[in-house]
């Protein structure tokens, strides 16, 4: 028989899981309050100079899409510079994009059927998250004057709808634990200018709390798709997010970035950088945190992303 509620099964059972999981609301309470003590002010914490110096690095040379590769090896000093600055501004645009995404799809579930255990934190998140979007987009037009625009590969996704919660919070597990590497490394590079090191840092702070929740609501929700869905079908969830993966690392190597820094044939040079095995490499390294935890809780079958 068809009910009014019938839609809401998938919900019921998302519910239910995460009731099933005292330690789920455990951790919830420390990160509730980790959250009220590290609590801060964003428009008075950072101190915005008028200009950064274009003859020094924005973003870590170790954490440029070109580092290792063949084309990169015809660069001088003030190419790689150059670049290290535009990167720089397209990886702050590709936050700003990826925590829009982020709040859209928490504002969508907060206090509704299903997550009422999290919403609480959803509070939280939301609040943080803002103020993170802030900053990355204040830092992109006060040193870049732009935001790139969204340029985001859209998969079509598998279609199985008792999942769709779980790709959502997986997608933005992998997003927060992707630029987490980048925020904790630069957030400690002394070769780089101190505003650039704060906005890392704090992201960083921040982000580790949300990648904690986000651990632990996507190894609870594939349990409990483990319990319901065929092999096929979880092998598919594990394939789709290994090429969204794969092209959530792409997306830092940007033609836009290229063009800017002066460098000719951008998107050429991007085809270049893509496939070249230092860049396979790079990916390896950017995701292996992620990788690591998602193949442990047997989401993904290996730590090996494939090229798209």
């Amino acid at each position: 028989m068809t009910t009014a509620n019938a839609p809401l099964e998938p919900l019921r059972n998302i519910a239910g899981a995460l009731q099933a999981n005292s330690r789920f609301q455990d951790v919830l309470d420390r990160l509730v309050a980790m959250s009220e003590r590290d609590y801060y002010d964003p428009y008075k914490l950072f101190q915005w100079p008028d200009s950064l110096d274009e003859d020094a690095y924005w973003m870590s040379p170790e954490l440029m899409t070109v580092y290792g590769t063949e084309v990169a090896s015809a660069f001088d000093e003030n190419q790689l510079k150059a670049i290290s600055k535009w990167e720089s501004i397209n990886f702050y645009s590709v936050n700003v994009h990826g925590i829009r995404e982020l709040l859209t799809s928490i504002i969508g579930r907060i206090h509704t059927t299903g997550f009422e255990i999290p919403s609480e934190y959803f509070h939280h998140i939301i609040g943080e998250e803002n103020d993170h979007m802030w900053f990355f987009a204040k830092f992109c037009l006060n040193y870049g004057g732009k935001i790139y625009p969204d340029r985001q590969i859209v998969f079509a996704g598998p279609q199985i709808p008792e999942a769709e919660s779980f790709l959502i919070f997986s997608r933005l597990l992998i997003f927060e634990e992707l630029v987490d590497v980048y925020n904790q490394f630069m957030g400690g590079d002394e070769r780089l200018h101190p505003t650039i090191r704060q906005v890392n840092a704090v992201h960083h702070q921040d982000e580790s709390r949300h990648i904690a929740f986000g651990r632990q609501i996507v190894s609870i929700l594939h349990e409990e798709l483990r319990a319901r869905l065929k092999t096929a079908q979880l092998t598919e969830l594990g394939d789709y997010l290994k090429r969204y993966m794969r092209a959530s690392v792409e997306m830092l190597c940007s033609p836009a970035a290229f063009r800017d820094a002066g460098i000719e044939d951008p998107y050429g040079v991007r085809r270049k950088v893509v496939g070249d095995p230092a860049f396979d490499a790079y990916v390896a390294r950017a995701l292996r945190r992620s990788t690591k935890f998602l193949a442990n809780e047997q989401i993904i079958d290996d730590e090996r992303i494939p090229r798209l």
